[in-house]
């Protein structure tokens, strides 16, 4: 089986993994599949220690007391909601069958039956606004997830949102929009302590081929990580008087403070700064005069 011929390459490199059924709503399959998968993924867990854990994403209306007494009996470790908003108007015009109550009644579920808690939400959906999405993140917060993913919508062909980007009734946030946008839910996470273990959509032949409009990049978080290396410069260069710097950063951010193609450096141009570039270990932005 696929986990015990992965089980010796994790360990010859040296790697732990957990076992995740994603891509669906993973409580809301026929139960006996669902304990039949679990089965399976128990025994790994149980016979290779390169297995730690065993996680699932769900809908918020797919979880109960009895669902959660199963999932713990198999070994489930952590639970992703696929909360996508908290604003119960985005949710009913994307017809999600949710509400925002559903969210928060599944999440305090899982948190008091001793899970992780994931909570995925999607930006820029029909009727959304970057105001929408930042309430999304406050609300996410009262709840204490100890994870979060991050997805900007992407608009395929033969969907009901592709309906309605092809009818012009729906258009979606912009990339520069969203960039921005996801930078703030970024710091706002990690302000928080709340990791954002995902931002955007994997890497996917398909997505591009069958994409009509929204947000897709297959290096979006780095894209958004540099707008706030960016951001962050951009507010510590303005009480300056002087326009030629020095800018030191680690070595894992030059790349981000740069930006995609420059970017970074071409924008501070625009805006009157000169700016060389260099690598200094364990700082973050340090900046000095040329």
């Amino acid at each position: 089986m696929l986990l015990e011929e992965q089980a010796p390459r994790l360990s010859e490199k040296g790697m732990t993994a957990q076992i995740a059924f994603f891509g669906g709503s993973f409580t809301a399959i026929p139960r006996d599949y669902m304990t039949e998968l679990l089965s399976v993924a128990k025994r790994a867990v149980e016979r290779f220690s390169v297995y730690t854990g065993i996680r699932c994403s769900t809908r918020p209306d797919c979880i109960d007391e009895k669902i959660l007494a199963t999932l713990k009996s198999y070994g489930m470790t952590a639970i992703e909601l696929g909360a996508q908003s908290m604003s119960n108007e985005v949710l009913a015009a994307n017809e999600r069958g949710h509400t925002a109550e559903d969210v928060e009644k599944a999440a305090r579920l899982i948190r008091e039956n001793g899970f992780e808690l994931g909570l995925q939400m999607i930006t820029g959906l029909y009727g959304d606004t970057p105001e929408k999405s930042l309430y999304t993140a406050e609300k996410f917060i009262e709840m204490h997830p100890d994870t979060v993913r991050i997805y900007p919508t992407v608009i395929l062909k033969n969907t009901r949102l592709g309906e309605l980007f092809e009818s012009g009734v729906y258009t979606g946030f912009s990339f520069e929009e969203t960039v921005e946008l996801c930078a703030q839910l970024l710091r706002k996470f990690e302000q928080n302590d709340i990791r954002v273990i995902r931002m955007g959509l994997h890497a996917s032949n398909e997505v591009e081929r069958e994409m009509l409009g929204g947000v897709y990049h297959p290096s979006f978080r780095e894209i958004v990580e540099s707008r706030l290396m960016l951001n962050d410069l951009t507010e510590r260069l303005k009480p300056l008087t002087v326009r030629d710097y020095t800018v030191f950063t680690d070595k894992k951010n030059l790349s981000k403070l740069i930006g995609q193609k420059r970017g970074n450096l071409e924008k501070l141009r625009e805006m009157g700064y000169k700016i060389k570039v260099k690598e200094k270990a364990g700082v973050y932005l340090e900046i000095e005069e040329s």
